[in-house]
């Protein structure tokens, strides 16, 4: 039995964010906005792009993948693009070499996080991506196509194939009815003629609001994707794109993200249980900070910090994931 890792070395840059607490953030922050209150600074354009002209000049760009996040502006965005354009020109003699995914963080749930002029900002660097990341809310600010049935989130996935070239596409977080008890994504990869090759997986939806799992999401599709591409002998294909040949469930992309939700199930799964746990510990009557003014936000802070994802505990759910999910053809047509 070989010893060797399934995954290859992976050079990645990662223009995201960072918190001293928690597991997610939208800039540098002392902790999440899930907590409603927070302190911090947000990146501007000429930060972000003197970041990474320092790593230029000590010769520190041979990444063989780059994630983008959130950009708290229009003029972060253009940074961005800026950096993942030049990336790409570096390794342009040398295919498959270089792979770029955009999570277009803008908002969920109708509601945007961002200003207006960040949508078209991240419109135009749909044409130089590799695979993005919206959830539904920003597939359909993405196509101009509202999304309410698998007919119309097809249309809108075959018109970012078609329109921007894009290679690759994830649907995170789709849901037509909001008291389902289902959760899924749709994903991808474009034949050679643009038409979508789709494929759906099913989740169970798990009654706990969770901050940072789109991250959570993005982090670990890029490990299992590289796998998966490593695995079907892709690594010098453009854009890590299949033949025609290859069907929706057998992609590269659909058997990631079959491996990534195995992961992510089990991990949240755990963090509701023991959020449960922490709080009946603190059922009965409140406690004195609680009864003083402001106690609604107290009891919204306890509730915050005890859905912290458990990641660092599950760490072997993240290497090794159980087979949960597996992903079905979607025919373009369906309902």
């Amino acid at each position: 039995m070989s010893l060797d890792p399934v995954v290859p070395e992976t050079r990645v840059l990662a223009v995201a964010s960072h918190v001293v607490y928690g597991s997610k953030a939208d800039f540098d922050a002392g902790n999440h906005t899930g907590y409603k209150q927070f302190k911090g600074t947000k990146a501007s354009a000429e930060e972000i792009q003197e970041l990474y002209d320092g790593l230029k000049q000590s010769y520190l760009t041979d990444f063989d993948m780059m994630l983008s996040g959130y950009a708290p502006s229009a003029g972060a965005v253009g940074a961005i693009g800026s950096i993942g354009r030049d990336l790409k020109l570096k390794a342009s003699t040398r295919l498959g070499s270089f792979f770029w995914v955009l999570d277009p963080v803008m908002g969920d749930d109708g509601r945007m996080y961002v200003s207006q002029d960040v949508v078209p900002a991240y419109k135009t660097l749909l044409q130089d991506a590799d695979l993005i990341l919206p959830n539904q809310f920003e597939a359909e600010l993405l196509s101009d196509i509202k999304i309410t049935s698998l007919a119309t989130l097809s249309a809108a996935v075959a018109k970012l194939h078609k329109v921007n070239r894009l290679p690759h596409i994830i649907i995170t977080s789709v849901r037509f009815d909001a008291t389902s008890p289902i959760i899924s994504i749709v994903g991808s990869t474009a034949r050679l003629d643009s038409s979508p090759r789709l494929f759906k997986i099913d989740v169970p939806a798990i009654d706990c609001y969770f901050s940072g799992t789109g991250d959570m999401f993005a982090a670990l599709i890029i490990v299992r994707l590289r796998e998966a591409v490593a695995e079907q002998h892709l690594a010098q294909a453009k854009s890590w794109v299949p033949p025609d040949t290859v069907q929706a469930v057998d992609l590269p992309l659909a058997k990631a993200a079959e491996k990534v939700l195995g992961s992510m199930q089990t991990v949240l799964e755990k963090t509701k249980k023991a959020r449960d746990e922490s709080l009946k510990s603190m059922s009965g009557p409140l406690g004195a900070l609680e009864k003083e003014k402001g106690s609604e936000k107290r009891v919204h802070l306890r509730k915050t910090k005890a859905a912290e994802v458990r990641l660092v505990r599950n760490l072997t759910d993240l290497r090794e994931p159980k087979s949960l999910f597996l992903a079905e053809a979607l025919n373009i047509n369906d309902p």
